[in-house]
């Protein structure tokens, strides 16, 4: 133990003796690890985020849907009884913060020759209090969703800037929207424009929103009628749980259509909509999916995140292993007299060679130390920038802000392959300089 003691110090004031050498080499390991270390935390939080963002669009974690089949093979959806679904949620004791109900359709929004295609969801006004936290309005105020037509509609609409623009429609003018019935048939309905709210960009087009009763109507459902249940938890990480004894207690009491039949890299709500295509069935069957059913890709994404940040590191430490190989050349040539010295005082081979790997490994866990720092700075830094809740990448924001999640594991795997890598640089350089006979080294 005093020995390698020894072996530390010395090797220490080796690094330390040649400073500006020791800061190029640390300082280049050390940005590695900075930019790794940003991306693996970048991707830690990216499914939390995402989710929790989504989530709010979609107002649900997990979602029931009732389908019908017709005679003719057509598919209806609506939930026209919901009290085994809510209580189910009731008998679970299911961890909930509100159960939503929503309707929607897909159809063309038209202003005065102007036309786009819009999903278009109903929304319970009067229960539904957090989309209106949740919704940032550029112009008009969710009040004006409360009003009625002259026929008693709830017919206000509200579209995301983007929309609005394209149409060229400006508050209180009406649009004509075109779209189907559950039945299939054509139908038509007027909305005016009761609200403009921010576009969050990709997913523009599921934020269009108007009232439940007056989309219900669009799509001759009944007043009481609605098409998908949403049930928003208090944890993300309670979902699949969740889902599961949901599903288990729902099996046993209506008919509903098999989870995880998805085939390999299949996304698991398009399996489950297949199967209403494939299948036939009397009266209401249910569908159950979750959000990270909706969001499975979005695993995807982490894991190319991570591989791509796991490539850099390694093209980066290729190259910086050319230049520690360099270096430890130059440093065997500049203390060849050292060498002999230590070997003519008695100093065996192995342990020359182990004080310059010793070196490496010291440079290299001081190099990832400073770049976790540094990488520690930034995302402290960058989690401190409010950017709105109206911003571009609100998706990947949490409340407007940035947060990173810096797995423990993969900071040990980053700095493992950072020392290896150094270790493997020096090891040639070093097994050469403990393989110098003392007495050449002595007259170099």
């Amino acid at each position: 133990m005093k020995t390698l003691l020894k072996t530390v110090l010395i090797a220490l004031r080796n690094l330390n003796r040649q400073k500006r050498r020791t800061f190029l080499l640390g300082g280049a390991i050390a940005f590695g690890i900075t930019i790794v270390t940003l991306i693996n935390g970048f991707a830690g939080s990216f499914v939390e985020n995402v989710s929790e963002n989504f989530s709010n669009i979609l107002a649900g974690h997990i979602f029931v849907q009732g389908v019908e089949k017709t005679a003719d093979g057509k598919e209806q959806w609506r939930i026209a009884d919901d009290d085994i679904l809510l209580e189910i949620v009731a008998e679970q004791e299911m961890p909930v913060t509100f159960v939503s109900k929503r309707s929607e359709f897909t159809g063309a929004l038209i202003f005065q020759g102007e036309s786009i295609r819009q999903t278009v969801v109903g929304v319970d006004w009067d229960e539904e209090r957090y989309l209106r936290e949740r919704l940032v309005l550029l112009d008009g105020e969710f009040e004006n969703m409360l009003a009625t037509n002259d026929r008693g509609e709830r017919n206000g609409i509200i579209l995301t800037e983007t929309i609005a623009e394209a149409l060229n429609v400006e508050l209180g003018e009406r649009i004509i929207a075109r779209m189907r019935t559950i039945a299939g048939q054509q139908n038509v309905g007027e909305f005016v424009l009761a609200g403009v709210s921010y576009d969050p960009g990709l997913f523009g087009q599921l934020s269009a929103y108007a009232d439940l009763s007056y989309v219900n109507e669009l799509l001759t459902l009944q007043p009481k009628q609605y098409q998908t249940l949403g049930i928003f938890l208090t944890d993300l990480g309670l979902i699949d749980q969740e889902a599961d004894q949901y599903f288990e207690e729902l099996s046993r009491r209506v008919n509903v259509f098999e989870r995880n039949t998805e085939e390999e890299g299949e996304n698991p709500v398009e399996a489950l909509f297949e199967q209403a295509d494939e299948e036939t069935w009397s009266g209401v069957r249910y569908r159950l999916f979750t959000l990270n059913d909706v969001l499975s890709e979005v695993d995807e994404i982490v894991r190319l995140l991570n591989g791509a940040a796991l490539v850099i590191l390694l093209v980066l430490f290729v190259i910086i292993m050319v230049g520690i190989t360099n270096t430890f050349r130059m440093i065997m040539y500049e203390r060849v007299k050292e060498i002999g010295t230590m070997r003519a005082l008695g100093m065996q081979r192995e342990r020359v060679q182990i004080l310059f790997l010793l070196e490496a490994f010291l440079l290299a866990m001081g190099g990832v130390l400073f770049g976790l720092v540094v990488a520690g700075i930034i995302m402290l830094i960058m989690s401190q920038i409010f950017l709105g809740l109206d911003s571009a990448i609100f998706i990947l924001l949490k409340n407007g802000y940035f947060t990173f999640a810096v797995r423990p594991l993969q900071v040990a795997m980053n700095a493992g392959i950072v020392a290896g890598l150094t270790i493997l640089a020096a090891f040639i350089p070093s097994r050469k300089a403990a393989l110098m006979p003392p007495v050449d080294a002595l007259r170099a």
